[in-house]
Formats: structure tokens, C-alpha cells, sequence
């Protein structure tokens, strides 16, 4: 390189650090009159979303927390929590949201793992909160949220929220961020095989994956979004940043239900929204006059699962446009997506539901998604069939886990952040997941993929929800086990079952048992497999 290339310096009117922060103050500037965030009653314009955001930020600071302080959150998708995330960063804190659905003891654990300061808690949970604290045992500052369209305040902490912002100074001066690699998030995972890891996030990433976002989801100005994606998995895909990067509108969600979703397209021309399947399930099931003709296009993101073929299919004949996309909590949520091609345009309306569940290709803003033979590492080829594991590479990666080298490391190892996801490679570059790696049933040598079995089992009409697990079998080693959830007032038995999937599978990937059951659910809508698969092994061989 040419010695005067090195000469020129970077400086502060050529580089400034990147933060989704600088959104809200874009949405204030120029569109400080439009509706930010709406809920029942409640409105808010950008500019009053900015001063409610610097408030929170001022009285955090002068109360001594700043940079690299944790300040936890137990709340659902209102306001408070969209605010919490511009004005906790504000005051160069870190922001934890806590999953609303873990018990009192795990709360207590995030807590003291990621030294929380302080606990802003809504009245929905303040029960849930209290018993948590008792379960910590020392001291943290506690906030009320006290909310007219929540239950009454439990009044468990020391103020409450509208106090503590009556503290702050919109035009107090704020600490300056100075490294886009500072923390501004973390998340802690679903702890499904042990306690749950905190996957932090910075500004930087932040701020590109809001970004990308735009771009994949084709945003223009002011979209009116519809907060399902609970903000406390993954930051809510980091759609509330990308809303104000648009300075559109949040209509807020405390409890999710088809009513809500389809009065919120009607009343107040809600056009985006991200949901697991079987927040799309729920679309498809409701029944008139909860179920409601679109009076205008709705896009939606959808992830958590590969969402069953029969479910997209259904939402296509609705109306709604459904673009799966794919990520993990340690990727800031969404990072692949499987972007529409015109040479879909001809297919059947199963064909193009069946490619449209594929977990496509990288976001604009993500460097590199792969799928490698591990122990070779080599990608695997290009054919749809040779399965290997999902690999990401890029700016929207976290920065590690919080207090857990060892385990970050293994995550990292090789230059790539590896997913635990088995997936094929298809000709033209789109990833499609097989199964989480310690989902695939070896039955008789062969790998068989549970979403396959699962695809079959949604496409017959009283299956509401399918899960499919190994069973131990004394000669093929395991079998498919089939747990199923039937749709209300449906007769179907297991030889039903079993018949409906003889027609339509190989033999060995056939499920050997079914079980009817209501399956165990995260909060995001994913099927807690390893719940079914202590089950499965309990049943002994089949």
C-alpha cells in the first residue's frame, strides 16, 4: 500500500462510532410529530419517545449507572421496554431482558451472573420478580411499571418508573460513546441443557443488523410494525431500532393472540410483524369474526422453527407475504433469509411453500453463512443432500458469552461462530436446515430428519402442532417418535397416524409411536424437544 494511503488518520469528522442509539435521534429531528409507539390508549410521538428515552438515561446516570452496568428488565412488549432499550444504552449501560417465562430461580441466577444494578420490573410480573429477588438475596435498585392497560401495580420496588424518569433531564449531558464494540445488550439463552449463557451484543452490531433489516424485509418510510417478537429474545430481532431507523410506528402487544393481531392490521394499519409458526398457526386457525379479511399487504418474518410447509401454504392464502428467515440468540436474532426468486413464480402453491421454508441466504448485512462437514472442515457440496453444520461469519455475531471463555471459545472455534444446526446446501446457494444436530434419529444407520417427519404430520388436517423425537429401539437402535397435538374436536387415532404417514414416507423414516399430548412450548413459540425426548427414553424401547 502507498505510504500516503496510511497517512490519513481517522478522526472525528470522518469517523464516528456506529449505534442504533443515533436512529432515535433521527426519528426526532425530522419526524418529531409522527406516532412512535402506540398501546391501547397509550400514544407517543418521536419526539416524546426521545425526551421519555434521554429522561430514563439522565436518571440512571445520577444514580451512578454507566458504562459496562447491567440494568435488567421483566417486562412484556410495552412501551417501558422499547424505551428501556435507547435509554439504558443512553447512559452507557448494558440492557438484559429477561424472558417473562422462566421460573423465580433462574431469574435470580441472570441476575447475580450478569451483576445487575437494577430491575425494572412491570406489574405483570411483580409476583414472579419478588420470589426471584427473595431467591438472589442482596440488594438491587427495583423499579415499578406501572401500566393502565397491565394489572395494578404489584409495588414491590423502591419507586416507580414515571417517578424515576420525573428525576432525569432530557438535555442532561450524556456519556459519548467512543467504541462501537461496546457492550449495549445481553441475552441469555434458553438454558435448555444447563444454565442459560449470556450472549452479549454491541452497538456496532446493532446498529448494522437493524440496517439489513430494512433492506431484507423492503421497509420503507414509517412502517406501522406489530411488537410480537418478545423483545426480551434477541433484543425482539432488533426491530424496535430498525422501526425508528424508519421512524415508523411500534403498536405494542402484551398478550398474543389472533384477535389482537388481526384488529391491529385493521385499526391501526399494522403492515410488518415477525412471529414463530405457530404464532402463523394461530392466523390460520381463528375463526370469523376474530379472523378478518387484510385491508392491505401484511409482511412477516417468521422463525423459531422451520415452519411447516401446510402453515405457509395457509398464510399465502390469507394474504399475508411470509419470508422465513433464520438465526440464533447469539446472532442478534436473523441472519439469513430466504429471499423470493422469479423463477419461483411458476410453482404450485405447495411447491413454492415447500422452497419458501428454506433458510435461504446471508442478510445484506452478514458476512457469511456455510454449511461444513465438521471433521473435515470442508463445506459440504452444493447438491441439497449432504448434510453437514451451519457456520456464521459476521458483524452481527455477539462479542462472546458474559463470563464464559471456555464455552465462547468453542463457539468460536475455526473463525466461525457454529450454530449446532444440520443442514444441506442447495445448488443455488440456499441453506436448509435438517435438524438440530442432537435432533437427527440414527434408525438403523440412517439419519432420519425429524422437521421431515414433522412436515408430513402438519399436512394432515387435525394436527395442530407436531414434534418428532428419537425413541430407543432395541434393533434399529432408535425409531421416529411422533408427539402430537390435535386441533380442537378432531377424532383421529394412531393408526390414523400411522397410515397417513405410511403413504408419504420411507419405512425407516416412518414414526414407529405416536403420543397425543399438548407440547411443551418456549416462550418464542419453539417446541421443547428435549422435554419430549425425556419422555421418549422413559417409554424404553419401542
Amino acid at each position: 500500500m502507498h505510504a500516503e494511503f496510511d497517512r490519513l488518520a481517522k478522526v472525528e469528522a470522518n469517523h464516528v462510532a456506529l449505534s442504533p442509539l443515533s436512529y432515535l435521534d433521527r426519528a426526532a429531528l425530522v419526524f418529531p410529530e409522527r406516532t412512535s409507539i402506540i398501546h391501547g390508549a397509550r400514544r407517543y410521538t418521536w419526539g416524546e419517545t426521545r425526551v421519555r428515552c434521554r429522561c430514563l438515561a439522565s436518571a440512571l446516570s445520577a444514580r451512578g449507572i454507566g458504562l459496562g452496568d447491567t440494568v435488567s428488565i421483566l417486562a412484556p412488549n410495552t412501551p417501558e421496554m422499547t424505551e428501556a432499550h435507547f435509554g439504558v444504552p443512553l447512559a452507557g449501560a448494558v440492557l438484559n431482558p429477561i424472558n417473562t417465562r422462566l421460573e423465580a430461580e433462574t431469574i435470580a441466577y441472570i441476575l447475580e451472573h450478569s451483576d445487575a444494578r437494577v430491575l425494572l420490573v412491570d406489574s405483570q410480573y411483580g409476583a414472579l420478580a419478588k420470589a426471584a429477588l427473595v431467591e438472589l438475596g442482596r440488594d438491587l435498585l427495583v423499579v415499578d411499571i406501572s401500566d393502565s392497560e397491565g394489572p395494578p401495580a404489584a409495588g414491590i420496588g423502591s419507586l416507580d418508573y414515571e417517578a424515576l424518569l420525573a428525576e432525569g433531564d432530557p438535555e442532561a449531558t450524556l456519556p459519548t460513546l467512543g467504541d462501537e464494540w461496546q457492550a449495549i445488550t445481553i441475552n441469555y439463552t434458553s438454558g435448555t441443557t444447563g444454565r442459560p449463557k449470556g450472549a452479549v451484543y454491541h452497538h456496532r452490531g446493532a446498529y448494522l443488523m437493524a440496517m439489513g433489516t430494512v433492506v431484507a424485509w423492503e421497509m420503507a418510510h414509517h412502517p406501522v410494525y406489530l411488537a410480537i417478537v418478545p423483545q426480551f429474545h434477541c433484543n425482539g430481532w432488533c426491530h424496535a431500532w430498525a422501526i425508528a431507523l424508519m421512524a415508523g410506528t411500534i403498536v405494542c402487544t402484551r398478550e398474543v393472540n389472533a384477535a389482537h393481531i388481526y384488529n391491529s392490521i385493521s385499526d391501526h394499519g399494522v403492515n410488518f410483524f415477525g412471529g414463530a409458526p405457530v404464532v402463523l398457526q394461530m392466523l390460520v386457525d381463528a375463526k370469523p369474526p376474530v379472523k378478518r379479511d387484510l385491508p392491505h399487504p401484511v409482511k412477516v418474518f417468521t422463525a423459531a422453527a422451520p415452519p411447516p410447509q401446510s402453515v405457509l401454504e395457509a398464510m399465502a392464502a390469507l394474504g399475508f407475504a411470509v419470508t422465513h428467515v433464520y438465526g440464533l440468540t447469539e446472532s442478534y436474532g436473523h441472519v439469513t433469509q430466504c429471499l423470493w426468486r422469479d423463477e419461483w413464480e411458476a410453482l404450485s402453491g405447495a411447491e413454492a411453500a415447500a422452497v419458501a421454508s428454506r433458510q435461504g441466504v446471508p442478510f445484506p448485512m452478514f458476512e457469511a453463512a456455510q454449511v461444513f462437514d465438521r471433521e473435515a472442515g470442508t463445506p459440504v457440496p452444493a447438491d441439497g443432500e449432504t448434510q453437514g453444520e451451519i457456520a456464521l461469519r459476521g458483524n452481527t455475531v455477539m462479542k462472546g458469552y458474559y463470563k464464559a471463555p471456555e464455552a465462547t471459545a468453542e463457539a468460536f472455534a475455526n473463525g466461525w461462530y457454529w450454530s449446532g444446526d444440520a443442514a444441506v446446501m442447495h445448488p443455488n446457494g440456499y441453506i436448509q436446515i435438517r435438524d438440530r444436530l442432537k435432533d437427527v434419529i440414527i434408525s438403523g444407520g440412517e439419519n432420519v430428519s425429524s422437521i421431515e417427519v414433522e412436515n408430513v404430520l402438519y399436512a394432515h388436517p387435525a394436527v395442530a402442532a407436531a414434534a418428532v423425537v428419537a425413541r430407543p429401539d432395541d434393533k434399529w437402535g432408535e425409531t421416529p417418535c411422533a408427539f402430537v397435538e390435535v386441533r380442537e374436536d378432531a377424532g383421529v387415532s394412531e393408526d390414523d397416524i400411522l397410515e397417513f404417514c405410511r403413504a408419504r414416507l420411507a419405512g425407516f423414516k416412518r414414526p414407529k409411536t405416536v403420543i397425543f399430548a399438548e407440547l411443551p412450548k418456549t416462550s418464542t413459540g419453539k417446541i421443547q424437544k428435549f422435554v419430549l425426548r425425556a419422555q421418549a427414553r422413559d417409554l424404553g424401547s419401542a
